[in-house]
């Protein structure tokens, strides 16, 4: 029994790192998509989910974004 619950444990713990490292990769790859010019700046709004505000140019808006996530 208690090994039942020690795997069943074990898969609650292992799903969330999974879907959290599964939107890290989503974010990184528009990320780099951007920084490679194979999108826009409105594609990588729209995949990131950000919301523009009027004050910020939408290149500004996804650079400063997208800065967090990479070196450069």
């Amino acid at each position: 029994m208690k090994y039942l619950f020690v795997v069943f444990y074990l898969f609650f713990l292992i799903y969330p790192a999974e879907a959290v490292t599964t939107k890290m990769f989503k974010v990184l790859d528009t990320c780099a998509r951007y920084l490679l010019c194979e999108i826009n700046s409105d594609e990588a709004i729209e995949k990131l989910k950000l919301t523009n505000s009027s004050t910020n140019q939408p290149k500004d808006l996804v650079k400063k974004y997208c800065s967090v996530f990479t070196s450069n």
